[in-house]
């Protein structure tokens, strides 16, 4: 091969490169703001200068492609969600979750516990304390992260303040109300199914591993609602012990663990958690801080084939 053909082809070869990963996008991304955009206010905007200060983008993405589904995101990124936004944050990083739908996932109470200690609320957390920036800052920032997903965020952010109202007059109302109000928010047909795998040493171990890396920081390590998160939630974490004799079941704590309690700071852990281990850990909690369990009681049906075969 001589200079001359190395040369044009090397040539021909960055040609290719650029129009595929230059030319042909600007041809076709979008100028016009997607269908969900809005312009932001104030206090977001000074929540994203603070997002952007304190470097957020070197560890959290603000884009969902399809092969991103896994994540459980509602809506793929298209340009016009970013026409506005100067400079972009898209980012590349995942060492924290997609930002980019953010808005709406928790209630401001959460987002203010997360921000002053991540380990309040996610115990396993890597990500640093922001206690430092002030409450007046980390308002703005939390203004911000409500605002992601635009006006389809704007609905979630309305629904955890319809929510969060109902779940505060419940549980200004006094223990047995609030009881009875987050039993009446479970379909019927979870209330009385019973946990299907029976109480072991192996359950009750994998149920407390569960319970330490994700419920320790609201509900505290003896389930009385005390944990550091505390003083930053309200209505604040539910005190486990006072379900006793108050109609509880394994239905109804895996329902409120894989849904969460829209409103309050208990989110959902579908997407986290598969379906075993949150039977495990409601089972923890039913054993170790509610005093009753239901585990492998009747209706029953066949026994998981992994499961101790009775008498062995």
């Amino acid at each position: 091969m001589t200079p001359a053909v190395v040369l044009s082809g090397s040539v021909i070869i960055f040609a290719a490169v650029l129009f595929v990963a230059v030319v042909l996008p600007w041809t076709t991304i979008s100028e016009e703001p997607s269908d969900i955009y809005r312009p932001r206010t104030p206090s977001e905007e000074m929540g994203r200068k603070i997002y952007i200060q304190n470097g957020c983008g070197y560890c959290h993405t603000q884009f969902i492609r399809t092969i991103d589904w896994g994540l459980g995101a509602e809506r793929i990124a298209r340009s016009g969600d970013y026409v506005k936004e100067q400079p972009h944050l898209l980012g590349t990083e995942r060492t924290g979750p997609d930002l980019s739908q953010e808005g709406g996932e928790h209630p401001d109470d959460w987002h203010l516990a997360h921000f002053t200690n991540p380990r309040y609320v996610r115990p396993e957390s890597v990500m640093p304390n922001w206690a430092f920036l002030g409450e007046e800052k980390i308002r703005a920032l939390i203004a911000y992260k409500q605002s992601l997903g635009y006006t389809m965020a704007d609905g979630r952010v309305a629904r955890q303040k319809y929510w969060k109202e109902k779940a505060v007059a419940a549980y200004e109302a006094g223990p047995d109300r609030n009881v009875e109000w987050l039993h009446a928010t479970i379909p019927e047909g979870w209330r009385n199914v019973p946990n299907p795998y029976p109480t072991t040493e192996a359950s009750l171990a994998r149920g407390h591993r569960i319970y330490q890396g994700f419920c320790i920081g609201c509900h505290g390590p003896i389930g009385d609602g005390m944990g550091p998160a505390q003083p930053y939630l309200y209505p604040p974490p539910l005190n486990f012990t006072i379900l006793k004799g108050r109609g509880i079941s394994g239905g109804i704590l895996y329902y409120q663990i894989m849904n969460g309690i829209t409103g309050t700071a208990m989110p959902y852990f579908k997407r986290e958690l598969e379906s075993e281990k949150i039977w495990d850990v409601g089972n923890y909690v039913a054993v170790y801080f509610i005093g009753q369990t239901d585990a492998d009681q009747e209706p029953k049906g066949i026994d998981a084939a992994y499961e101790p075969v009775e008498g062995k």
